[in-house]
């Protein structure tokens, strides 16, 4: 508890210490993707029915549902015609103390061979192809997770998580940044209703960038009228998400699962579906159609905004649009695989994205005899 504190009284002390600090709305939004197929499949609806090792990163209050084996979880995922390639990796670790649940999760966000132009145009006008290079910009994050069960009886469950998340930015050989923040997060089932909420960067997540030019790189971006940044910290506001869930049941095989999530922000108006100076609300809707819990069928939708109509050449016409999802899984004895299928933008060039998922439970055969 020690370590702790001091982790949080000097990350406290840094932020509020550091006078170049800048909030930015949008800033580590790798980190509001997403993880698991599951999750995905389900419009990001998760953090009041997570139970796996993704729980870490929707409610690190989840991982307290992981009581005999550790399970571990692992996503790829393509956007953008394959442009960025997305990552996680997250692993939740059952103590003997059956009350309290460990998780580690790595992420990773990246673009790779983006072009270098910065050397295409030579000293004396010309221009040679031959001097575009390429590099890579990535973003990774660690999350430490642990969550404790407070209370449960045969009506009510009650637990409590958190996340120490470690960031690192990296833009080639130009830029870099380490963030820190805390996340935390608790889930509440009474009768046959789940409730849960989320609090993100919590003490607001900070990430201190340092930048690295050459000679010649600052004189062409001089050249070229660009600023030449020396140092900076970008900082993530709080991130109020509450969430509600129930389930249905149809038959003794069958069972409907919904659940919704609210993403409140106060950073100022975003796009949103409720959005003002003080408060942003952005809904996230999800339903799992299950069959005897071995295969699952989901849909979701999420991302409620206003964008200017695709067939409006005046530019002025706007209209609501939303990110739809669905998915499927099946899970076998301590295997289970997930997929979705997502739409980034509904309108006339949407950009679908195939998300692949799979879950272990790691049985110690030895101990399983």
């Amino acid at each position: 508890m020690k370590l702790l504190r001091l982790f949080i009284g000097g990350l406290l002390m840094i932020i509020c210490s550091n006078s170049f600090a800048q909030f930015r709305k949008y800033s580590n939004e790798f980190l509001n993707i997403g993880a698991g197929a599951r999750g995905l499949g389900m419009g990001g609806s998760q953090i009041v029915s997570v139970q796996d090792g993704t729980a870490g990163y929707w409610n690190p209050a989840g991982l307290i549902f992981v009581k005999e084996h550790p399970n571990l979880a692992l996503m790829h995922a393509e956007y953008f015609a394959g442009i960025g390639k997305y990552d996680f990796a997250g692993i939740a670790l059952p103590t003997k103390n059956k009350d309290k649940v460990l998780g580690i999760s790595l992420l990773r966000f990246a673009v790779d061979d983006i072009p270098n132009t910065l050397y295409l145009v030579n000293p004396d006008g010309s221009i040679d192809y031959n001097n575009i290079t390429t590099f890579s910009s990535a973003d990774y994050a660690l999350l430490l997770s642990y969550s404790q069960l407070l209370k449960k009886t045969d009506k009510e469950l009650l637990s409590l998580g958190g996340n120490i998340k470690i960031i690192r930015r990296q833009v080639g050989s130009f830029a870099n940044a380490w963030g820190f923040g805390l996340d935390f997060g608790a889930m509440y089932y009474v009768k046959k209703w789940k409730f849960a909420a989320v609090l993100r960067d919590a003490t607001t997540t900070f990430n201190a960038w340092s930048f690295t030019f050459t000679d010649r790189e600052k004189e062409v971006l001089y050249l070229t009228n660009n600023d030449i940044p020396v140092k900076s910290t970008e900082l993530t506001a709080p991130r109020l998400i509450l969430g509600a869930g129930k389930d249905f049941k149809v038959s003794d095989k069958i069972n409907i699962y919904a659940e919704a999530n609210l993403h409140l922000t106060f950073d100022g108006k975003r796009n949103s579906l409720v959005s003002s100076n003080v408060l942003n609300i952005d809904p996230n809707i999800g339903i799992e159609a299950s069959y005897q819990k071995i295969i699952f069928l989901r849909l979701g939708v999420s991302n409620f905004q206003q964008a200017l109509s695709d067939g409006d050449t005046t530019n002025q016409k706007k209209v609501w649009i939303y990110q739809p999802s669905l998915g499927a899984g099946f899970k076998i004895d301590n295997v289970g695989i997930d997929y979705a299928f997502t739409n980034l933008a509904n309108q006339a060039n949407p950009l679908y994205t195939h998300v692949f998922s799979v879950k272990f439970d790691l049985i110690n055969k030895r101990k399983r005899k």
